[in-house]
């Protein structure tokens, strides 16, 4: 099965964005159809809307990225320092009567210890297995996705001293109520997380989608806010990738990062 989202079916994103607002200050809301069209926009991003990419592991990286969100996945052992997305993904699946393949319900860890391992299988019928998997469950892989940014705001708060929670709060909403609605939060949440754990600093910095609304400053409601929220997502990326260890050589992603961020502003 593939999927197409073209200029016209992006552009229908912004006529969903009523569906996308909070209700209320900090009460996100997403339909179904709207998390779809923004889940396949992830998808667009991540992966190009190419089945072989809904399984991929980037080069200088300890493990897998699986689905249209690239949702972590680690081989067993490996503790690493970002929040491990993948089998929250395949418990939801099994929630929502996906058939999945046996041996993943029976592999709650990666089976596959290195990047080379991995490639040499990509064929095979494990992962040819859970593409086709991934390609047949966009709407819940999207429905993920939206329930990731709704849990994320009370994260968010909560890991904040009470008199910094109304400035964040205040730039979630701002943001929501742009044209796009909430695609930029849930696309950022997604692609760098919540930004509250401590492991995913560098430098004792984040970049998570908690840095960029601290990182805003605006209050018109004149349509800037994901003009900032784009700025800020930059800042913070320019930020980690100064304070990465040299050897994980992360500016070479740093260019492919500054245009999925202007997504945010331009359809």
């Amino acid at each position: 099965m593939t999927i197409i989202l073209n200029r016209a079916a992006f552009l229908a994103l912004s006529l969903l964005a009523a569906g996308t607002r909070p209700a209320a200050a900090g009460c996100v809301q997403l339909s179904s159809t709207a998390a779809l069209a923004i889940g396949m926009k992830i998808y667009q991003n991540e992966a190009g809307q190419k089945a072989r990419f809904l399984t991929h592991w980037n080069e200088g990286e300890e493990f897998p990225s699986m689905g249209i969100g690239h949702f972590i996945w680690y081989p067993e052992g490996y503790m690493g320092p970002f929040e491990e997305s993948f089998p929250k993904l395949v418990k939801h699946l099994r929630k929502n009567g996906a058939a999945l393949p046996a041996w993943l319900r029976k592999s709650p860890h990666c089976p596959w210890k290195t990047r080379e391992d991995f490639y040499k299988d990509f064929d095979g019928p494990r992962l040819t297995e859970l593409r086709v998997l991934l390609e047949s469950t966009i709407p819940l892989q999207a429905e993920f996705a939206a329930k990731r940014l709704k849990d994320s705001l009370p994260k968010l708060l909560k890991a904040l001293p009470r008199a910094e929670r109304t400035h964040v709060k205040k730039q979630f909403d701002r943001v929501a109520n742009q044209p796009l609605g909430l695609y930029p939060l849930v696309d950022y949440v997604n692609f760098k997380g919540e930004g509250v754990k401590d492991s995913e600093r560098y430098a004792g910095k984040g970049w998570g989608l908690l840095q960029v609304l601290q990182g805003m400053s605006g209050t018109a409601e004149d349509g800037s806010a994901a003009v900032e929220f784009a700025a800020s997502a930059e800042r913070a990326l320019e930020e980690r990738v100064k304070n990465s260890p040299p050897e994980r050589n992360e500016a070479r992603w740093l260019a492919a990062w500054k245009k999925r961020l202007k997504t945010y502003v331009e359809p």
